[in-house]
């Protein structure tokens, strides 16, 4: 990665970028308004924030893009075909470390079914180092007192060091398993594990659905299947109607469709964000039938800023979405809670057990 070093090229606002991208030829609706309809991957390897060394940082040279792909690729490629051995033995007592994705510690048997893309973003031939623009750093602002704590307790279950042991039980008060309201609401199928509004890419499930009408837009999300209805010069429902995914109503801007999402819950699919969180989301049709996609988050109890994104959603339009039927074949649920169970009734509380000893 010290490739880059000493690179730097001017930032370029996302209004400006925008403005950049060709849309003479675009396909319309009978109206004339652009035609955002179709099937779209958002799988892409660019990082949501851009690694600190980068600094402000924005581009990656084409060489040096092109360079990490073909590392991506054969990783990948050896990941995915890499035989499970079914001779292995368990993992270690307590897990072998391993713990993406809040996998407590055991992670995953091997990486067939994650699909995050397959090749760094670009935007006008331009390869940005993070999705995040602005700030200019490209990374969240820095967040609100008291979130952090906030975030412990709502994803208490992912971040559970997994020790073989009920460490939950030397504390007093509610556990991170004492039951299926206590797991995190994405191990719980309720939320997608990573956000759709505003939309990020996630480890697998990339893929959306555009249906366009007159007077509304449906994004319908793989991901958890959530279907985000747009209401096309609408106003939004009373504030005490409120949704884990928000209330969305859109206009067109010219040729991009801006989309405002506001009522959420204090529980939805962004972390860290609350019932606070207002989303501005702008879509822009390019001559190729890919969107370009940017985005502006505002949560003044999360965030200290607001902070926005960008990147470029490629058009599929001979691919299919699939459900997402993760409630039906969620034996995971069941299996967490039993462990814990197993887990409490060899509770040992003595110092010896607590410091790790025999």
């Amino acid at each position: 990665m010290q490739l880059l070093t000493g690179f730097k090229i001017v930032l370029m606002s996302g209004a400006l970028l925008a403005s950049t991208l060709s849309v003479a030829d675009i396909k319309r609706t009978s109206s004339g308004k652009p035609d955002l309809s179709g099937t779209y991957d958002t799988g892409i390897l660019t990082p949501t924030e851009r690694p600190e060394w980068l600094g402000e940082i924005e581009y990656l040279y084409p060489w040096v893009a092109n360079s990490l792909n073909w590392v991506f690729s054969v990783v990948s490629d050896w990941a995915i075909n890499n035989e499970s051995d079914p001779d292995r033995e368990a993992p270690p007592e307590g897990g072998d470390g391993n713990n993406m994705a809040g996998a407590g510690g055991v992670g995953g048997y091997n990486a067939f079914w994650v699909d995050p893309g397959s090749e760094l973003g670009t935007i006008n031939g331009n390869v940005p180092t993070s999705i995040i623009y602005d700030p200019p750093n490209g990374r969240y602002p820095p967040v609100v007192e008291g979130l952090t704590e906030r975030m412990g307790e709502r994803y208490q279950s992912f971040l559970h060091e997994n020790t073989g042991r009920a460490t939950w039980l030397d504390f007093d008060g509610p556990g991170p398993f004492d039951g299926p309201e206590s797991l995190a609401p994405s191990e719980r199928c309720l939320i997608s594990f990573a956000s759709t509004i505003p939309t990020l890419p996630s480890l697998y499930n990339n893929y959306k659905r555009i249906i366009q009408t007159e007077t509304h837009v449906m994004i319908l999300h793989e991901m958890v299947h959530h279907a985000q209805i747009v209401r096309i010069d609408a106003e939004h429902s009373p504030e005490e109607n409120r949704s884990w995914q928000g209330d969305s109503i859109g206009y067109w801007d010219d040729d991009v469709l801006v989309v405002e999402t506001k009522n959420f819950r204090a529980l939805n699919g962004l972390p860290g964000a609350d019932e606070t969180l207002h989303v501005i989301e702008r879509f822009s049709r390019m001559e190729d039938g890919n969107l370009y996609y940017d985005f502006t988050v505002k949560d003044e109890t999360a965030w200290t800023a607001p902070w926005s994104g960008r990147y470029v959603w490629q058009s599929k339009p001979d691919s299919k979405l699939y459900e997402y039927a993760c409630h039906e074949g969620n034996y995971a649920m069941g299996n967490i809670l039993r462990g814990a169970r197993l887990l409490e009734s060899e509770y040992d509380a003595s110092p010896d057990a607590a410091a790790g000893g025999d």
